[in-house]
């Protein structure tokens, strides 16, 4: 089987943090987003990862190379014109069965359904939600397979989310329905999406079943991130009560990388601190501390540090970009103009 992970968006709803890296290795509970999905992977028999990046994407393939032995292949989108578009790129060497990720979804459910399909031709995956409204859904008839997908409906027919985890049998009907797809011209504002796509293959006939994911967690936003960032700390960390690392108080769920500096601080519950990261004398709880950046004297609460970022005498929530100069510096600690006193 093979695997595209499509991850050439721009990142737009996580800026700044996406000016100086692409989405999938801002870091949540210690570890760029993108590990856990490859982590994900480790179950298949999977005989090649395509990933489809973009802004530097060099960054990606660096970093997956460095930490997996998958067989991979990394195609730039040049042009953003939507998920179909960023499919279709990997068409050469492109042969039979295909599992496609989204390069923002953390998910849980049981993958054997892959190997139990019988007459199916795929599988989406997908999740009950309260306001379908909000997400594209999938319809299901009466014989369990679904019948239409639909982008964010008015009127839903189904409370069931598409997560952006799809499986095909046969990956060149597949691309045979995108180039249908796009030889149409039908997208939304420029961009070709798969759900229609895959449309065009029920509508020749193709039968996708429905499996649900029991955890479903996205990394495409600042709520978002912070949010999977509290469910994979709470997966991860083995301690159950509170406990001291040198003179610092740590509550659990909490993630403290073995180069990280803390001093004189109380770390989480929900705080991960990143390699080299420094914090001294502060309080950080439900929050991400990126790499090599540092916290001293503040309070920080649902906040997102970016790397090589600097906090000091803040006690407030922030979204701070990466590198040094992205400063914040208390009051108490400012210069004062006294120019016009």
């Amino acid at each position: 089987m093979k695997v595209i992970i499509p991850a050439g968006g721009y990142g737009t709803r996580m800026r700044p943090h996406t000016h100086t890296r692409p989405k999938p290795l801002v870091p949540v509970a210690g570890r760029p987003s993108l590990a856990f999905i490859l982590d994900a992977l480790k179950p298949l028999d999977v005989d090649e990862v395509i990933v489809i990046t973009g802004k530097m994407g060099e960054q990606m393939e660096e970093y997956v190379t460095r930490h997996y032995s998958y067989k991979t292949r990394f195609i730039e989108q040049k042009v953003m014109r939507g998920q179909a578009d960023a499919i279709a790129l990997a068409e050469q060497g492109l042969e039979g069965d295909l599992l496609i990720l989204f390069v923002d979804t953390l998910f849980e459910t049981d993958l054997s359904i892959l190997e139990k399909l019988d007459g199916a031709d795929g599988v989406a995956f997908v999740a009950e939600v309260p306001d379908p409204s909000r997400f594209g859904i999938a319809v299901v008839g009466d014989k369990g397979y679904v019948t239409k997908l639909v982008e964010k409906p008015q009127d839903p027919e189904s409370n069931l989310a598409v997560v952006g985890l799809y499986y095909f049998k046969d990956s060149q009907w597949l691309l045979r329905a995108i180039h249908t797809l796009m030889d149409s011209g039908r997208s939304l504002k420029g961009e070709y999406y798969l759900a229609d796509a895959i449309q065009v293959m029920i509508d020749e006939g193709a039968k996708f079943l429905t499996q649900p994911v029991t955890v479903w967690e996205d990394t495409g936003t600042f709520d978002a991130i912070l949010h999977a960032n509290r469910y994979l700390l709470r997966k991860t960390d083995t301690h159950k009560e509170p406990y001291m690392r040198g003179n610092c108080l740590v509550v659990p769920p909490s993630y403290i990388a073995d180069d990280a500096t803390v001093e004189a601080s109380i770390i989480g519950p929900y705080a991960a601190i990143s390699e080299g990261a420094e914090v001294r004398n502060s309080i950080v709880k439900n929050s991400i501390v990126s790499p090599r950046a540092k916290v001293n004297d503040a309070m920080l609460f649902g906040s997102l540090v970016g790397e090589k970022a600097a906090v000091e005498g803040s006690y407030q929530s922030v979204n701070l970009g990466d590198d040094s100069v992205s400063r914040i510096i208390g009051a108490g600690d400012a210069q004062i103009d006294e120019t016009f006193k």
